[in-house]
């Protein structure tokens, strides 16, 4: 069978043959074009610590690090700086040549909420090892803003593969030349560079600083929540920034990228000896993502930046991260902001989908 990634066609393949299945039916509008979102179950546990699992199950971890429980079905608040457990609707009983990998959502990352995908098992974060059977875990760690949640609602995404298919950065190249990948020079070293835009051409704002102390975002209120309550407008024309210890960012690239219809793309772990701090939370880019086949013209990625332990100049123009791109298994039958709902085809510097401006 062909390698790569799994397209939303043969994910629905998945699901009938049973290799996914769900609590409550999988409802249509969780397939994207190569990835399934997963739902939040309906009771959530306040654990003591973050912890991975290892050779045994996260029922019996959690029972270990338990401090309370409560129920999602009418919504709950998760508070800033705890960390929860949450068993998902989703389960697993996966092919043996089939691995997967989960990352949060765009709006999860802009809300600065970890949210990582934990099994029985599981040695690592988010990585799902070939033929696992067995539970999905969401562990919700809040970090700026307090939120509400209710069961059934999405947090974070799951992407399925057959072998491994990303490409090096000789066939990356080469795919730069025939579907140019980025505007202006394409970076490419362990997949393509991309830098931080610091000297935007309307006006001085260059991003935003999430408040330390705000309300409760309900993450089903769309537009709802003013901007200026939550976060502090960034401005500068000096084309440099000092990133303050602990505070959260969002930035946006200077490059604006597409993905390729035949094609996905992850964003990968910035090297921390390049910087005091992390760029990213959200990671998936799918099929289409800023491609002229979907209606795009080229979409900038926007950086959910968190500095670590001193302050740290960003400069215009510094490369912050990378994205591997991988070869699909099959082409989609639906793309990245054709015909679905797709809230940031086309984004420049852009906000979680919560707030307005």
């Amino acid at each position: 069978m062909t390698v790569g990634v799994l397209p939303v066609q043969q994910l629905q393949h998945l699901i009938a043959s049973g290799a996914i299945t769900a609590d409550t039916a999988i409802l249509p509008d969780q397939l994207q074009p190569a990835s399934l979102d997963l739902r939040l179950g309906t009771i959530a546990y306040r654990v003591r610590a973050s912890f991975l699992v290892g050779r045994d199950t996260v029922e019996n971890r959690v029972a270990e690090f338990e401090m309370h429980r409560f129920d999602l079905t009418a919504g709950a608040v998760l508070e800033k700086g705890c960390v929860y457990v949450i068993p998902l609707m989703e389960r697993l009983d996966l092919p043996a040549e089939i691995t997967a990998v989960a990352n949060a959502k765009s709006s999860t990352g802009r809300l600065d909420l970890l949210t990582r995908c934990i099994t029985d098992g599981g040695v690592e974060f988010d990585r799902i090892t070939a033929g696992y059977k067995g539970p999905l875990y969401a562990e919700v760690c809040p970090k700026s803003f307090s939120v509400l949640v209710r069961a059934g609602q999405r947090l974070n995404q799951i992407r399925f593969r057959r072998g491994q298919a990303a490409l090096d950065d000789t066939a990356l190249e080469s795919l730069h030349k025939s579907d140019r990948l980025v505007t202006g020079e394409a970076v490419i070293s362990g997949g393509l560079g991309f830098s931080v835009d610091l000297r935007p051409s309307a006006d001085d704002l260059v991003g935003y600083r999430a408040k330390p102390h705000t309300g409760v975002v309900d993450i089903a209120k769309i537009g709802h929540y003013p901007a200026p309550e939550f976060w502090e407008e960034i401005r500068t024309t000096s084309g440099r920034i000092i990133l303050d210890p602990g505070a959260f960012y969002i930035l946006v690239s200077c490059e604006a990228v597409t993905i390729p219809p035949d094609y996905a793309a992850e964003m990968a772990p910035y090297l921390a000896m390049a910087g005091e701090f992390r760029v990213h939370y959200a990671g998936f880019f799918d099929p289409g993502f800023g491609h002229a086949s979907a209606g795009g013209a080229g979409s900038r990625g926007v950086l959910e930046v968190r500095c670590h332990e001193a302050p740290f100049v960003l400069e215009h123009g510094q490369v912050v991260g990378r994205l591997v791109y991988e070869k699909m298994a099959a082409r989609p039958d639906t793309l990245y902001g054709a015909g679905i709902a797709s809230n940031y085809q086309g984004q420049g510097l852009k906000l979680a989908k919560q707030f307005r401006s």
